[in-house]
């Protein structure tokens, strides 16, 4: 009768305690609840034997009580240690429960990693292919250019003027987008020991400059590192002002349309001093004959100036020639004096930019935001004039408010919308 009592108030906890034995053998195999199980068993056997012994006595309950009180003491101990598996199964399942949620962590992050990923590979494949339609499209441009209509052979031993290519360089300037128009470069003619690169901003309305900035590497310039400023005059505008963009330097000299004026200005950067001469009475200035594109010009662009392999030229228009280019040689003297003057039929206000390439006047105009073509030429040797020329110039930016020819490396330096950028020249 205690025996069948005693498995009757322990069934519940063995049948709990059997069901975790065979999930902690066949899963964890956790050495706490072995040792735990352990003494279960030998404390229920020994329980089980003293209830048997407890039976079979027969002493009219002379000793029964002690016999019951003993094994009320080892059921106690056997409840002890039925709690302690409790307490320590408990323990392993939250533990299983945490590195569950953990691994599924893990899981759901190395999903995401392999999603992320994939969308990098195929980020850079869309890359690769935008690489290669940009290629393919600067290889047909190479193809539409090469070569262009024959060209006079030029004058220089260069041959003729096939491409242009790039840009080489392309940098925000140290004023940043606040200044679009300006100009730079290098004096053609330099001094010995005084190759330094220069740059003018429009830092008034875009329309006016009163000092030259100087670097004496390119590299300098680009970063903005140890410029030299060399004023013309104190503040703008005002006497000998630069006025517009279109400016050279030529053996250690600015030229420039003086300020509200139809004369050109030469600024010694050595002694700072200003000598000028004036443009014929018909010449245009103050945004009268400027650059331009479709609806639209670039004011203040009446007087531009270009240098080639020996010379310093003005190109300019009058209402004599109806309002088409004209070019004039400048002689480079303390006090500049004109020289040899050429008329072309070039309308001045449908181009964008001119420059000078060993004694021929090539003349740009505005394609498309993308692209600036070279579309016209003027021989000053031999007056032959061509209109369809197809050199294409890949811009960075929309418009181009300042471009001229180094001879030195052949190299176009461009001021396009405050940032400059060059390109270079190539000959066949």
């Amino acid at each position: 009768m205690y025996r069948l009592l005693l498995q009757n108030a322990l069934r519940p906890s063995l049948q709990k305690r059997r069901m975790k034995d065979i999930w902690v053998w066949n899963g964890m195999r956790m050495t706490e609840v072995d040792r735990i199980m352990l003494g279960l068993r030998q404390r229920i056997k020994q329980l089980d034997e003293n209830v048997v012994i407890l039976e079979k006595e027969d002493d009219r309950n002379l000793y029964g009580a002690i016999s019951l009180r003993i094994i009320e003491l080892e059921l106690a101990e056997i409840l002890a240690l039925l709690d302690t598996l409790n307490r320590t199964t408990s323990n392993y399942h939250h533990l299983i429960i945490e590195t569950t949620a953990q691994l599924q962590d893990m899981m759901d992050t190395m999903v995401a990693l392999v999603k992320f990923d994939k969308m990098q590979v195929i980020k850079k494949e869309h890359e690769n292919q935008q690489i290669k339609k940009d290629l393919e499209k600067c290889k047909n441009e190479q193809k539409a250019t090469l070569p262009p209509p024959t060209l006079s052979p030029g004058h220089c031993g260069l041959g003729q003027m096939v491409n242009v290519s790039g840009p080489k360089t392309y940098s925000l300037t140290a004023y940043g987008t606040s200044y679009s128009f300006g100009a730079w470069g290098r004096d053609v003619n330099p001094a010995p020991g005084n190759d330094k690169y220069w740059l003018v901003v429009l830092s008034s309305s875009n329309v006016y400059g009163h000092y030259v900035r100087q670097y004496s590497t390119l590299s300098t310039l680009l970063l903005g590192l140890g410029p030299t400023d060399t004023y013309i005059s104190s503040s703008n505008p005002t006497t000998n002002t630069i006025q517009g963009p279109n400016m050279v330097m030529y053996g250690n000299a600015l030229y420039y349309n003086c300020y509200y004026t139809l004369s050109i200005c030469r600024f010694n950067m050595t002694t700072r001093t200003v000598s000028t001469v004036a443009l014929p009475k018909d010449a245009g200035y103050n945004s009268k004959f400027p650059f331009g594109i479709l609806g639209k010009s670039y004011d203040y662009t009446d007087i531009d100036f270009a240098t080639d392999e020996s010379s310093l030229y003005v190109i300019y228009a009058t209402t004599g020639n109806f309002g088409n280019v004209v070019i004039t040689k400048v002689e480079t003297s303390t006090t500049p004096v004109l020289g040899e003057t050429w008329y072309t039929s070039l309308y001045k206000a449908t181009a964008t930019n001119t420059f000078m390439v060993c004694g021929v006047l090539y003349a740009t105009r505005y394609i498309d935001k993308e692209t600036e073509q070279i579309f016209y030429s003027f021989d000053t040797k031999t007056n032959e004039e061509r209109y369809d020329l197809k050199i294409h110039i890949r811009k960075m930016q929309p418009n181009i408010e300042y471009l001229n020819y180094d001879p030195r490396d052949h190299l176009l330096y461009v001021y396009s919308d405050a940032y400059i950028v060059t390109y270079e020249v190539m000959f066949q």
